[in-house]
């Protein structure tokens, strides 16, 4: 370190730059845009394809149940094992196991769009559905793999950076699904919308044939390292890796993440997943009726597009950065006080919405100032709560039990607004997003419970569970 009065340190300037050199790495950049291909197909089985649906004149109770095709999200955990260890006949040997599972699951998004792309929604609304499961299916999977992928592709060191690559592509591909793909509709139609956002995925094809697939354990050190965790778990000697190839892969791939979960935290554990399967509801049951409620209200795609989407964007980027300097300082239950305090009071903004712009023009500034708070809410609560997540994970298992977590922290949330469009079309949007508000609570109690029983329960695992 240079001496006082002695002109910048020059070794720390390098070390700077040598950090943001990793950004520039292979490895970065591909995960990168496979973040694009994992963002892009969410919003066109879900808030996108509401717009399209409601422009349509489809029902907003059928618009409503079109929310459970989300379902295959939450429910990934159970083929997560399949993935991680099935091998796919030719494509396998041709890319390695992450890199086939990935090039499989994009190949079914894209051809789920164009699919949707030639269906009528007045004439096909089932075969839409249909079309739409084949999207979601395949793109929680291609999540299940890519977790694996990222994981595994890279050293520690560099895991950050993979993760803000994620991010970053992740992001831009909503704002292309979400305003990219109404501008397209505006302009010219909703088929050559879908068409064009699955021509998009093949960036995510480009890149799985330049990458690497990641260096894996042997089968012997899996059984080895699973046979080692049963006996944790049970106490004693069971014996695993003696055991049929059968017995071996359903208690190791299947079994072990769950136990070592339940052992480790003990009666807490319920409680954990019952916070989880609740922190988002109030803002996952509101999501399925933001586009139409605009759209009911009179704005345009274009004027949806650029504020809810593309300010919108910034905004949620925005919540994320604070919430990161708020862990920072204050840990990570008070960010997740604030964030689901925060989600249930912008639900109350909407309703005020619903309420006051009714009939005859409707207000851009009012527009710019309920897409700031719901996206600066979300971005504080998401980033707060995959924090609090990551804190839960052993790295023996993060695949699996990540798995586990993002499964259950959107599946009540989307069964529920399964039923958003009932609500509107028997009583209104006003008093939808009160009860969307009211859905809120359950998680802001459990804040507090946390936070009053704030103990070693809630910390990270220690240093010999989170070692590979």
């Amino acid at each position: 370190m240079s001496a006082p009065g002695s002109g910048p340190d020059t070794g720390t300037r390098e070390n700077w730059l040598d950090a943001l050199r990793v950004y520039t790495r292979k490895p970065v950049l591909v995960i990168t845009l496979l973040g694009f291909a994992a963002g892009l197909p969410y919003l066109l089985v879900f808030s996108t394809l509401t717009a399209w649906l409601n422009e349509e004149g489809v029902s907003k109770t059928a618009i409503g149940f079109f929310a459970w095709v989300g379902l295959t999200y939450s429910v990934k955990v159970f083929w997560s094992p399949v993935v991680d260890r099935l091998r796919l006949p030719l494509l396998t040997s041709m890319l390695g196991q992450r890199r086939s599972w990935m090039l499989l699951a994009q190949t079914g998004i894209a051809a789920g769009l164009l699919w949707m792309s030639h269906l009528d929604p007045q004439d096909s609304l089932w075969w839409i559905a249909f079309a739409a499961v084949l999207v979601a299916f395949s793109s929680s999977t291609h999540d299940v793999a890519l977790d694996a992928f990222r994981i595994e592709c890279a050293p520690d060191e560099e895991q950050g950076a993979l993760a803000a690559g994620y991010i970053l592509g992740y992001r831009l591909a909503l704002l292309m699904s979400g305003a990219g793909a109404l501008y397209i509709a505006a302009l010219d139609n909703w088929p050559l919308a879908y068409q064009s956002m699955a021509l998009l995925m093949g960036l995510g094809m480009l890149a799985v044939f330049w990458s690497s697939e990641p260096a894996h354990n042997s089968l012997e050190e899996r059984r080895r390292n699973d046979a080692l965790m049963v006996d944790k778990v049970m106490g004693r000697p069971m014996h695993l890796d003696q055991r049929p190839f059968w017995q071996h892969h359903l208690l190791g791939a299947v079994i072990c993440p769950f136990l070592e979960f339940f052992q480790r935290y003990g009666p807490a554990t319920l409680v954990f997943l019952l916070f989880i399967a609740v922190y988002r509801l109030s803002d996952i049951t509101m999501g399925i009726m933001a586009n139409p409620f605009y759209l009911d209200l009179g704005y345009s795609k274009s004027e949806i597009a650029s504020v809810a989407k593309i300010f919108g964007f910034f905004m949620t980027i925005g919540g994320a950065v604070l919430c990161g300097v708020l862990v920072a300082k204050m840990g990570i239950l008070r960010p997740l006080l604030l964030g689901a305090v925060c989600v249930a009071l912008t639900n109350v903004l909407f309703a005020l919405m619903a309420m006051t712009q009714g009939g005859g023009e409707p207000s851009l500034l009012w527009l710019g100032l309920v897409i700031s708070a719901d996206n600066l809410s979300g971005g504080i609560a998401i980033t707060a709560f995959i924090a609090f997540l990551s804190s839960l994970t052993n790295r023996n298992y993060t695949a699996t039990q990540y798995a586990l977590f993002s499964s259950l922290m959107t599946l009540p949330g989307k069964f529920v607004s399964g039923f958003s469009g009932w609500v509107v079309d028997g009583w209104g949007y006003a008093e939808f997003f009160v009860v969307a508000s009211l859905l809120g609570l359950p998680a802001i109690v459990l804040v507090l419970w946390l936070m009053r029983r704030n103990d070693a329960a809630l910390l990270p695992p220690s240093s010999d569970q989170s070692q590979a």
